[in-house]
């Protein structure tokens, strides 16, 4: 893997999506609408909920990448709204049962959805709000953009299964890693680049180097958070710090603090990782009678 930052050394310059957000104002407030007119339900506990988690300070970084996409390709219409509303459904939807499948307490720096309603309110609502996206992709009519937003959802399932896989397992190495945040996290930034571009009916080229930004962008989005769990403030990060490791998930830290690591201090590794997942498998099996 090369190497672009060096993470060991403090960054004199706070990075900042004010330039972003300035580019995107106007969509975004028209993307917001849509996000509270579509999240609507007769069933009270589904907006509620939903409402926590879209309300709770989110940077809807993935949106304004579709919206940026689209105005850089010098799109004129209004479908990049919806769809860029339907990016947040995913996203939305994935972080509903991330937080139910590592159990987290904190989102954002409030109580994950989880934590207020339970389990089973968290899955479902992410549930309807898959759904949700779905019928914004159907309505825009382009089979192009429903291929590439559903290859995107299912990709992220296939991700988040795949950290599974690798969790507590110190033989994971960086293609293992690459390939679960390329997945979990990347596909998105990527389908929502490209659907820029696909709005605007611009040439496949740039169609795959948007998709292509988008996608490295995501991977360098996902390695700076898997560096925070052990590095950052809790009260500025707004989760809980140290989860990643209390999960047994092997991200970038873990893989070259083992691979650097003497034989003494590789043997912690396995015995805190390995051996604790074995612990914690034994002590949730029911017991019988």
């Amino acid at each position: 893997m090369g190497v672009v930052i060096n993470i060991d050394e403090p960054q004199k310059k706070q990075p900042s999506l004010d330039r972003l957000v300035a580019l995107v104002e106007d969509d975004i407030k028209a993307v917001n609408k849509h996000i509270l007119a579509r999240m609507h339900s007769p069933v009270a506990m589904i907006p509620q909920l939903a409402g926590h988690i879209i309300a709770a300070g989110g940077k809807r970084l993935r949106p304004m990448l579709t919206l940026a996409a689209a105005q850089m390709c010098n799109y004129e219409g209004e479908r990049h709204i919806a769809l860029a509303a339907c990016v947040e459904f995913i996203h939305t939807a994935t972080l509903l049962h991330d937080d139910v499948v590592d159990e987290s307490d904190l989102r954002r720096g409030n109580k994950s959805a989880n934590a207020i309603w339970g389990n089973n309110a968290s899955v479902l609502v992410g549930d309807f709000l898959f759904s949700r996206s779905f019928e914004l992709m159907v309505e825009d009519g382009s089979l192009d953009v429903l291929r590439i937003l559903s290859n995107a959802s299912s990709v992220i399932a296939e991700g988040e299964v795949l950290q599974l896989m690798t969790a507590n397992d110190t033989e994971t190495g960086e293609t293992e890693y690459l390939d679960v945040i390329s997945a979990k996290t990347a596909k998105l930034f990527a389908a929502a680049c490209q659907i820029g571009a696909v709005v605007a009916e611009r040439p496949a080229v740039e169609e795959e180097a948007l998709k292509s930004f988008g996608q490295n962008l995501g991977i360098a989005f996902q390695i700076i958070d898997d560096v925070l769990d052990y590095s950052a403030v809790q009260a500025e990060l707004g989760k809980t710090i140290g989860d990643d490791f209390s999960e047994g998930k092997i991200t970038l830290p873990v893989i070259l603090a083992f691979r650097r690591g003497t034989d003494e201090e590789r043997t912690f590794w396995r015995k805190t990782l390995e051996d604790w997942s074995k612990k914690k498998a034994i002590l949730n099996t029911p017991l019988t009678y």
